[in-house]
């Protein structure tokens, strides 16, 4: 029988590698080929890292000023930022949980590596209770055993905007958007989540996937599990809590409140993949409000084995990296699941074949809306998705134009702060209308 850990990465991000045939492939519309012809890119290289310490900071992002244009940078703190050759004068915002956020001219920015410090938003330890520094590890276990005084704590119907991005080196081969309703259980509650789908739309080229189609199982269930709040055992289970080391690292700042920042790394002698990371903790209720991790794949046989279904006899595929952050928002002194993020990047190694091939997935969802609601009925069968589900499967392309917009083309450069605001706007067009959620289009 397989343990916790084993059981929670098989849910979380399967990967599943099909032979596929080119010839039954399906292609981008022309619409969205010949717009990407004729838009020409200026590509940014470059990292961002702690001013002090020049350690690199993971999963912070870029966003270009006045536009729907961001990036994230990966745990190396690398990142890639693709600007339309005809701006020139903008500015990029460089922020990170914990740190001060920077302003940058486009025109200051190399073209070869641009290196972007950021310093931290640090507060005087006598600002805190010097008491709880002591015990780290206790402090990650109370913001648990208090989650049910401090997170939801009844039924709540949620609305999420999802996105999953496949890319094959660095050109994107695969993108599925949904509108989802999550029918969250109370966090004190053992039942999972559900999750029904409003709409969906999909765009894959094929053409680019050679011989083998990387797919994403799991859908919005891979950034909804991220909740380690609500899905603790995933992560820091009674199972596996005490192979985690963590320390005190510093007091950070974050909208005017003192929080502590929480190291974690699994304990030397541990040698299956856990993580590494820090945690967000506002000390004084034990309230975790953000956390980044990463996957230990220092043994790239065992950490594939957490991912891969099936693939081809001749390649041996194994993860680069895989990063995780999970946010969580306060309203009337309650906390709940806002937004989460999962980038996993694989190579592909053929047997008597020189070159080797590089894909980048990347999954992120955000709460658009919620309310309370103790009678909700429970979905049916049919209604709601499987844990399995492959959306880029499952969804019949870019159907409904009148939701996605006149131009319907997905634009992965969007930030999904973006994706919202429009989403909101034609959520709020189909209540006017009387419209009722439907099932997949």
């Amino acid at each position: 029988m397989k343990s916790i850990w084993q059981k929670v990465h098989i849910i979380l991000t399967i990967l599943c590698l099909f032979g596929l045939g080119i010839q039954s492939a399906i292609a981008l519309s022309n619409e969205e080929c010949n717009l990407q012809e004729q838009i020409t890119f200026k590509e940014i290289k470059g990292e961002v890292v702690d001013s002090n310490t020049k350690k690199p900071l993971g999963f912070a992002t870029l966003n270009l000023l006045e536009s729907n244009i961001s990036s994230i940078t990966n745990t190396e703190g690398k990142f890639i930022l693709k600007i339309p050759a005809s701006i020139r004068n903008g500015k990029i915002k460089i922020s990170f949980i914990g740190y001060k956020s920077k302003e940058v001219a486009i025109a200051e920015l190399t073209d070869s590596f641009t290196t972007i410090s950021l310093n931290e938003s640090v507060l005087e330890l006598q600002e805190v209770n010097i008491l709880t520094l002591k015990d780290a590890t206790n402090l990650v276990k109370e913001v648990f055993k208090n989650k049910g005084d401090n997170y939801l704590k009844d039924p709540t119907v949620m609305t999420a905007f999802y996105r999953e991005i496949i890319k094959k080196r660095n050109r994107n081969v695969s993108l599925s958007e949904a509108v989802v309703n999550i029918y969250k259980t109370p966090y004190i509650s053992m039942k999972k989540d559900e999750i029904k789908i409003f709409k969906a739309r999909k765009s894959t080229d094929y053409r680019k996937l050679d011989t083998i189609a990387f797919k994403l199982q799991g859908g919005p269930f891979n950034s909804l599990f991220i909740d380690m709040i609500k899905y603790p055992k995933y992560i820091f289970g009674d199972q596996n809590i005490e192979d985690y080391n963590f320390n005190f690292n510093r007091v950070t700042e974050i909208n005017g409140k003192a929080i502590y920042v929480i190291k974690f790394k699994q304990n030397k002698g541990v040698t299956k993949p856990l993580y590494k990371g820090e945690l967000y903790i506002e000390p004084q209720n034990k309230i975790l409000i953000s956390a980044v991790y990463s996957l230990n794949i220092t043994n790239n046989f065992e950490a594939s084995k957490l991912f891969v279904k099936r693939k081809p006899r001749n390649a041996y595929v194994y993860p680069k990296e895989v990063i995780y952050r999970v946010d969580y928002t306060e309203h009337e002194g309650k906390w709940h699941y806002s937004y989460s993020n999962a980038m996993l990047e694989f190579k592909i190694k053929w047997d008597k074949k020189l070159f080797n091939t590089v894909y980048t997935m990347n999954c992120e969802m955000a709460i658009t809306d919620w309310e309370i609601n103790s009678s909700a009925p429970k979905l049916s069968k049919n209604e709601r998705i499987k844990t399995s589900i492959i959306l880029s499967d499952a969804v019949s392309g870019f159907s409904d134009p009148n939701f996605w917009g006149e131009h319907n083309i997905i634009e992965p450069e969007k930030n999904i702060e973006s994706a919202i605001r429009k989403i909101q706007k034609q959520l709020e067009k189909d209540k006017t209308k009387g419209r009722t959620s439907s099932a997949i289009p």
